[in-house]
């Protein structure tokens, strides 16, 4: 199966400039999680959706690597899709392009465990939800497998 990727777009807002008129760094991290939530949408199911079946994802690492800038009014398309899945945890991959340009200005990644809501403890989300796992697993990033 080719590897899903999800795109949103995303139209940079004056309040995530800074005094010189680019987006702020902070802003990428909410960019993904855009991308991200659309992403699990795309699986067929939503985050509540996983949380209200006792699954938590907390972030357990950040990578964010500015290659260009964005600007206010700026469109942007911020793509997501899964690199790595385990039955411990699972990490996303991101690129942001400018509309029109062809190399991102931003990738990164996120890294999540998979934790059981009430206890915050990890499991295995292969064991304990299986067809979730398959699923995912199935829209991996094929040049990773």
């Amino acid at each position: 199966m080719e590897t899903m990727i999800s795109k949103s777009q995303v139209v940079v807002r004056y309040a995530e400039t800074d005094q010189m008129g680019i987006a702020h760094h902070a802003n990428y991290p909410i960019w993904y999680e855009i991308a991200r939530t659309d992403l699990i949408k795309n699986i067929g199911m939503t985050y509540s959706e996983m949380e209200h079946m006792g699954v938590m994802t907390p972030l357990v690492e950040l990578g964010c690597r500015y290659i260009g800038t964005a600007h206010y009014e700026d469109i942007l398309t911020v793509e997501a899709s899964i690199a790595e899945l385990s039955p411990a945890r699972i990490r996303f991959s991101y690129r942001i392009f400018k509309e029109g340009e062809d190399k991102p200005i931003n990738t990164g990644f996120t890294l999540h465990a998979w934790v059981n809501a009430k206890t915050f403890r990890p499991f295995s989300m292969k064991k304990h939800y299986p067809d979730l796992y398959q699923k995912m697993e199935s829209m991996m990033e094929t040049d990773k497998k």
